[in-house]
């Protein structure tokens, strides 16, 4: 085994303890959100982005930028944002100066449910991430996401 064998293994290690940490918070997520919200994971998140947007310059994001920001293809996005406009969450309206651009805008209803499920979402992930850091192989990846969120690592 070469030196770049022994870097590309650790390398791929690294990659999947991060996509198993990744795995079961959002599971863990998603199951919270389920059960107390009806919401997946991907609702959830897609109503949180378009919770952000604003009037004014670049307050409004084309469905490309949606479907970067919810990791998602557009034609998927697009059917996402169907299903919750098709519950009420969601409206869509044409852009007043392109008439070509649709804007995608949450609901009352939707905003409501967002703050609902907020406290449930934080909190799966508290629980996901303090589960994850018992874990040796994970508690390192914990850290650095704590890190990321501006809390000094080692709880």
């Amino acid at each position: 085994m070469t030196a770049t064998d022994s870097a590309l293994t650790a390398l791929s290690q690294g990659w999947c303890a991060l996509s198993l940490l990744h795995g079961r918070i959002e599971a863990h997520i998603e199951r919270a959100l389920q059960a107390g919200h009806g919401l997946s994971v991907r609702e959830y998140s897609l109503l949180d982005v378009l919770s952000r947007q604003h009037d004014g310059p670049g307050g409004h994001l084309q469905m490309k930028q949606v479907a970067d920001a919810v990791v998602l293809s557009q034609s998927a996005t697009t059917r996402l944002v169907t299903r919750l406009e098709d519950r009420g969450l969601l409206s869509r309206y044409l852009c007043p100066t392109d008439r070509r651009g649709i804007y995608t805008d949450v609901s009352e209803q939707g905003l409501a449910l967002l703050a609902a499920a907020r406290p449930t979402n934080d909190a799966a992930l508290r629980e996901a991430l303090d589960e994850a850091a018992r874990n040796p192989e994970l508690a390192p990846l914990v850290d650095a996401v704590e890190r990321l969120g501006g809390r000094p690592a080692g709880r």
